[in-house]
């Protein structure tokens, strides 16, 4: 049976139907208020942005869907979980201090931001999933012992997810440091023909695995933990993985957290993502690209899979913006994320989350 999945376009002439009337216009058709009862502490699982970004999700928007949870009866708060790299995020003093600094102060939200996962990421639960890779997940103790959630996704590509929505935000976002590395559990090589010993890889790793030697780069398996955080300032491409064998074990573990930190709250899981700004990478690098595509509008549903899905075909519809990182020869209907990086496998979200029972490819998008 196809899920139900409903989308609001950026079109707008009136005070009346402006982008926040839009949001909470969204927020009671996909039902929302149905699932907040009073008092119900409830988390807005969302990215605050690596500093040195400016395309995460608005905090105006954020401050709408707080507003109709708080009409709902519902006590919101938002959160996140800390970084496996090192940033701008990596602890929660840091974390907040970027959060406030992006706009998500409580002055602007009307809500507290509790980052779930602790001080120094050890705040931890297990959840029983009894699925392919992990019967148990370890997730932010903070984010499972809450009422309920509605998870706010910026819909953007991502250097190893392929792209990033609802299912890369929950299982990634929703798991402490402990979990994050379950979930890579990847080791990095580094091609010595392309390597130009700049070292820039070595300055963000935070394990200190990569030594630079006669101007080449060098991984230590033994400290790497997979976190991916070279690949994104390698410039000549010359760090990564074995990506034919690793890839689709990546995103199965990553779709099995994003189950786990679901699981929880049942009937009680919202989810709103947000198709502009669409970027080639994930907010958790210190700068944004242009926008691959036009802004499109915003969605939400019950069901992850459905939404993503639903994301994942509306970019794809989209002529490229040619002033962008994908710049190629990729038309209207073709897969702009393949055509960003060939080697990842972003639609095996979908089809592994379809798969485990976390909701259905197949949806129904209603338009209001």
């Amino acid at each position: 049976m196809a899920s139900k999945v409903y989308f609001v376009n950026l079109r707008s002439r009136s005070d009346k139907n402006n982008k926040i009337t839009k949001i909470r216009r969204l927020f009671e058709k996909a039902g929302f208020d149905n699932i907040i009862d009073e008092g119900d502490l409830t988390a807005v699982k969302l990215h605050f942005g690596e500093r040195g970004n400016d395309t995460f999700i608005n905090p105006v928007f954020v401050r709408q869907v707080v507003d109709k949870i708080k009409e709902a009866g519902g006590k919101p708060f938002l959160t996140d979980t800390n970084t496996l790299y090192s940033g701008s995020r990596h602890n929660s003093v840091d974390h907040m201090i970027t959060a406030i600094e992006h706009g998500y102060d409580y002055a602007v939200i009307g809500a507290p931001i509790i980052i779930a996962d602790g001080l120094k990421s050890e705040n931890i639960k297990e959840v029983e999933i009894n699925k392919k890779h992990f019967k148990k997940v370890k997730l932010a103790k903070d984010m499972v012992s809450a009422d309920g959630m509605i998870v706010l996704s910026h819909f953007k590509g991502h250097e190893m997810a392929g792209f990033g929505g609802a299912i890369k935000n929950l299982g990634m976002g929703g798991a402490p440091a402990i979990g994050k590395k379950e979930q890579h559990a990847l080791k990095m090589d580094v091609q010595n023909d392309k390597c130009v010993g700049c070292g820039q890889c070595a300055k963000v790793c935070p394990e200190q695995a990569i030594t630079i030697e006669n101007r080449k780069a060098s991984v230590s398996h033994d400290k790497c933990i997979g976190c991916g955080e070279c690949m994104t300032v390698c410039k000549p491409k010359a760090i990564g993985m074995d990506w034919s064998s690793e890839m689709n074990p990546f995103i199965e573990r990553l779709t099995e957290y994003a189950f786990g930190a679901a699981k929880p709250h049942e009937n009680k899981i919202g989810y709103i993502n947000f198709l502009i700004n669409i970027t080639p990478d994930c907010d958790c690098v210190p700068w944004s690209d242009a926008p691959i595509v036009p802004d499109i509008g915003f969605l939400a549903s019950t069901d992850p899979v459905a939404l993503d899905k639903a994301c994942y075909d509306l970019v794809n519809k989209q002529s490229v913006n040619v002033h962008s990182m994908l710049s190629c020869d990729c038309k209207a209907g073709e897969d702009k994320f393949h055509a960003l990086r060939s080697e990842t496998r972003g639609s095996h979200q979908l089809s592994y989350g379809e798969e485990i029972g976390m909701g259905s490819c197949e949806y129904e998008l209603i338009e209001i």
